[in-house]
């Protein structure tokens, strides 16, 4: 406490002004209120997503002031986030977001110490054995599917798009006149650029003109995080319930709240097209272009012989037919 009233005797004396007392919500709520103009607005949410979670965990605690946060209140909170279904990736992101919302506070002399810097990150499992859908199964979930989920299934498995991915995609994305799809990738923000499958094509040609490109191609899905009972993949594992699609267990829930994780979610649309694509002999340098292994360089600009080997690997998938609306 010394060194704070310190801190606070200094900048009081170099700018006249005593250092602003913050309890946890007001400093918060006031990092995240500056994130809103500088960030991109899916960035945006995963913060704010982040922060209400964390709010929320502290409960009553909200109301102290930042400086009494503890390591403990972070490491709470980032426990009962997987023992309520969420990954180790997800409880990560949002241990770090944490840690950069403190760390302003402490450079800024609000706290003596960031919290969030004692919790160390959760292992995290990246082959959980996931496996591909059969053809069969993929029409048996587009049947299932409802709304801006079909639009969403027939992007992921004609492009091996990542769900968080095609949840905020927009329809300045989509060029439907030439038959391409642009988009950034995840956390790397690579842009790939892919050409669409006949049946997509179709598919999003049914759907109703959007008033500018900045609009969201599925708005029902924008926005939402994955984890968590209420996260797009819960919603999806729903369909696939409906659609009597199941895969195996591969790795059992840990808690009382806690989810298992399936051979079979919507990651798998990514293996099926990588897999089809393969079993057809397509060369493992064009499969990477759909999956972004590739560098970003590969990905700006192609010539005429590589459109026309990117269309036929993309056509070596299946037709699947399904209504917009």
């Amino acid at each position: 406490m010394r060194a704070r009233a310190l801190i606070s005797e200094i900048v009081e004396h170099a700018t006249g002004e005593p250092l602003r007392n913050y309890t946890a919500e007001e400093w918060l709520r006031e990092w995240l209120q500056g994130k809103k103009a500088t960030k991109a607005e899916g960035t945006f949410l995963k913060y704010e997503n982040a922060i209400n979670s964390f709010l929320a965990s502290l409960g009553n605690r909200a109301k102290f002031n930042v400086n009494h946060i503890a390591p403990r209140d972070v490491l709470k909170w980032r426990d009962a986030q997987t023992l309520d279904g969420k990954s180790p990736s997800t409880a990560n992101d949002h241990v770090k977001i944490a840690r950069m919302a403190f760390t302003s506070a402490r450079r800024q002399g609000f706290i003596t110490h960031n919290p969030a810097e004692a919790v160390d990150m959760l292992p995290e499992d990246t082959d959980p054995a996931r496996q591909p859908f059969a053809i069969e199964q993929v029409q048996a979930i587009l049947c299932a599917a409802e709304g801006d989920w079909r639009g969403a299934i027939m992007i992921a498995l004609y492009t091996g798009a990542r769900l968080q991915d095609v949840a905020n995609m927009r329809w300045e994305s989509v060029d439907l006149q030439s038959k391409w799809i642009a988009f950034k990738v995840g956390k790397t923000k690579q842009r790939l650029k892919l050409p669409m499958h006949e049946a997509l094509h179709e598919f999003l040609l049914e759907l109703p003109a959007p008033d500018n490109g900045k609009a969201f191609l599925f708005p029902s899905l924008a926005g939402k995080g994955t984890g968590g009972k209420s996260g797009l993949s819960m919603a999806f594992a729903r369909i696939m319930e409906r659609a009597h699609v199941r895969g195996e267990v591969v790795r059992e829930r840990q808690g009382e709240k806690g989810r298992s994780v399936n051979s079979l979610s919507f990651h798998s649309f990514r293996h099926t097209l990588t897999s089809i694509m393969a079993n057809a002999g397509v060369p493992v340098e064009v499969r990477q272009k759909f999956t972004g292994h590739a560098t970003a360089e590969m990905n700006q600009h192609y010539t005429h012989h590589e459109i026309a080997t990117l269309r036929a690997a993309v056509e070596k998938v299946p037709t699947v037919k399904v209504r917009a609306r």
